[in-house]
């Protein structure tokens, strides 16, 4: 009897300690974000009330994010991996970093952008499109006596020199998006040739895709590339920027979110996924985390500082090929090789 009593006692224990365990995991979620700080802070957030699930995210460009979570793969840190670029989240799957889910939300997002990634089965999804293009200071540009560029191809010319920012490729998606979307323009070789009379101009590759927005607001550059909607939140702001979409055409990015293979809190992460995607947490990114890239969910009303895509000239932008690891890694490679190192 004594030894049934025992027997049950630490049975008892055992059952509670598991129960604790799986409570506790129940009750957190650990986010890799790569869009705005704001943006972060604001979803992460609100999903955490909404659903009462302890929250914490960290934020990293999508480049540095994707070296993450390839290091971590034995022993995941983080369950889901939110905002920014699509390509890195693209080559994540195909590295098989990433594990699938098909939100009920899906329903609700633009057809084409249901399962944007190269590889097939949700195992990325659209939050966002945002646009490429390039924010001027006008103020800046005045004090120079310097005329709007237009194009992509009058961000060559010498009046420019020192006065362009952009992100490194290494560590930033948004630049990585610039890399590819040159070479869908123009062809590989043609847009290296591009890049290194561009080069000549640039006065800093910064580690972030936001930062020549940043930059240019205070004028310390007069020219930005990077995504659209981040020179919209400066000018809404006061800074004196004036926001082109080059007349080529140009590239755009889709907003991504993932799942990660091993994901501790994965019913946490499934939740997020769905948050993300509703009409809810889209029209709260704008209306709270500032962030004013065009929506995928159909249902969502859109901020009145949005591009409308109707209204651009984009090319058909190649995610399948541009979103492989070994474009990917062959694109920056060329870049660091034959643009950065010969600066």
């Amino acid at each position: 009897m004594k030894l049934t009593l025992t027997s049950t006692l630490i049975a008892s224990a055992l059952t509670l300690a598991a129960f604790s365990n799986a409570a506790q995991a129940q009750g957190r979620l650990v986010v890799y974000c790569s869009a705005t700080n704001e943006m972060c802070e604001t979803e992460t957030k609100a999903f955490g009330e909404k659903y009462d699930v302890k929250t914490s995210f960290i934020r990293n460009g999508s480049g540095s994010t994707l070296a993450k979570v390839d290091a971590e793969k034995k022993n995941p840190q983080a369950d889901v991996w939110y905002g920014g670029t699509l390509d890195p989240q693209s080559q994540a799957g195909e590295m098989g970093l990433l594990q699938p889910y098909k939100s009920p939300n899906l329903e609700q997002i633009m057809e084409k952008f249901r399962d944007p990634a190269k590889v097939k089965g949700n195992l990325s999804s659209a939050v966002y499109v945002g646009i490429l293009g390039f924010g001027v200071n006008t103020q800046r540009l005045k004090e120079k006596n310097l005329p709007v560029p237009k194009c992509w191809k009058d961000l060559t010319k010498p009046e420019y020199k020192g006065e362009i920012q952009i992100a490194d490729p290494q560590s930033s998606g948004t630049a990585y998006t610039a890399l590819a979307t040159f070479a869908q323009l123009w062809g590989e070789d043609q847009a290296f040739d591009y890049l290194k009379q561009l080069n000549v101009n640039v006065s800093q590759y910064t580690k972030s895709g936001i930062a020549p927005a940043r930059n240019a607001a205070r004028g310390e550059t007069a020219i930005g590339i990077g995504f659209l909607h981040d020179y919209s939140l400066e000018k809404e702001q006061g800074a004196p920027l004036e926001l082109i979409s080059p007349c080529e055409g140009t590239g755009y990015e889709i907003g991504g979110v993932s799942i990660l293979k091993g994901a501790r809190n994965v019913d946490n992460a499934k939740l997020f996924v769905d948050w993300v995607l509703s009409k809810d947490a889209q029209e709260l990114a704008w209306k709270q985390g500032k962030s004013y890239q065009i929506l995928t969910n159909t249902t969502a009303e859109t901020s009145p500082n949005s591009l409308k895509l109707d209204d651009l000239k984009l090319i058909n932008y190649d995610m399948d090929k541009y979103g492989s690891t070994d474009v990917r890694k062959a694109l920056i490679n060329k870049w660091v090789s034959e643009v950065k190192m010969g600066k």
